[in-house]
């Protein structure tokens, strides 16, 4: 069985396996590489870019360096080696966490019940809570599910269509690592510098695919791009501006605007002016278009390591 189509029936069976079982509440491989990663950082971290520049490569190359291993050793069974690509590509995608998150607190929110929804929250972002209404925690949540489409299913699906199992997994370290030190306070401006640009250049691919997806899929694909070309490069994060963007366009809402983490308020850039405020009921529309652009994302990397097998033969 080619490298192609391992990846395909891997792949398939590691989205389906999170669709029906989620994530693992104890014992999650993601959670024991944050604690190793931890540990490492305990024993280097000094307020200096160099140390911080080895902390990441410690972490993702070792990780990578154990997936390739894993790979080598079962490259000759072709069922072997589709079980690893399932159970890794399991372990990285987190489509479904993201999905039960969003709607439990969207359920809250037309509930009514804000207090609710504000304990709930800190499970999909790092927003402040307190500080938000009923309307910024919709809006936060409609802009976690963009970004994390691409950094939580999209981005590993592209480099697993790209590195098999090591790419599924290196690229998942990656984006872990930038959530634990790639932020800008005071303790991580320097050591987690190395993360951070590491993570935007890993997610370029994923985010601009995710981008192009949700154009594609979502009801209103001129308003995606117009959304896109107009105002993704306005935005902080040069992965998140374009996912959050095609996002806001697609689904004819306005994102982006005044937010608040650990107590710091920024003041981001309104993306799709011309859209709508966010309503509760946008939580599940953006629910919905997140899980059509995973879906089709794995039949985009299929289709290219398919392209890219042929050119090779």
């Amino acid at each position: 069985m080619g490298a192609d189509r391992v990846f395909a029936y891997g792949a398939a069976a590691g989205l389906l396996g999170d669709l029906l079982l989620g994530d693992p509440r104890r014992g999650h491989p993601v959670a024991a590489f944050g604690r190793a990663a931890a540990a490492v950082e305990r024993e280097l971290w000094r307020d200096d870019r160099g140390r911080g520049a080895v902390h990441t490569a410690v972490c993702v190359g070792g990780v990578v360096t154990l997936a390739g291993l894993a790979a080598r050793a079962v490259r000759r069974s072709p069922a072997a080696s589709v079980a690893l690509t399932g159970v890794a590509t399991w372990a990285v995608v987190g489509g479904t966490s993201l999905a039960r998150e969003a709607r439990a607190i969207g359920r809250s929110l037309q509930a009514g019940d804000v207090e609710a929804a504000r304990e709930r929250l800190p499970h999909l972002c790092g927003r402040d809570p307190q500080a938000l209404d009923a309307d910024g925690i919709a809006r936060a949540v409609v802009e976690s599910v963009a970004e994390n489409t691409s950094d939580a299913v999209v981005g590993a699906l592209v480099w697993g269509a790209v590195a098999g199992v090591p790419g599924l997994v290196g690229f998942r370290a990656v984006n872990t690592l930038d959530a634990m030190v790639g932020h800008r306070s005071p303790r991580y401006r320097r050591y987690g510098w190395a993360s951070a640009r590491l993570d935007d250049v890993a997610g370029w691919p994923g985010a601009r695919l995710t981008a192009v997806l949700a154009a594609l899929l979502g009801p209103d694909p001129r308003g995606a791009v117009r959304a896109w070309r107009a105002d993704a490069g306005r935005h902080p994060s040069p992965n998140a501006g374009p996912v959050e963007a095609s996002f806001a366009g697609a689904l004819g809402v306005r994102l982006g605007g005044t937010l608040s983490y650990g107590g710091r308020v920024e003041h981001r850039p309104v993306l799709n002016g011309g859209g709508r405020p966010v309503a509760v009921t946008d939580i599940d529309r953006a629910v919905r278009l997140s899980r059509r652009v995973g879906w089709l994302a794995l039949a985009a990397g299929v289709a290219a390591r398919r392209v890219l097998k042929g050119r090779a033969t």
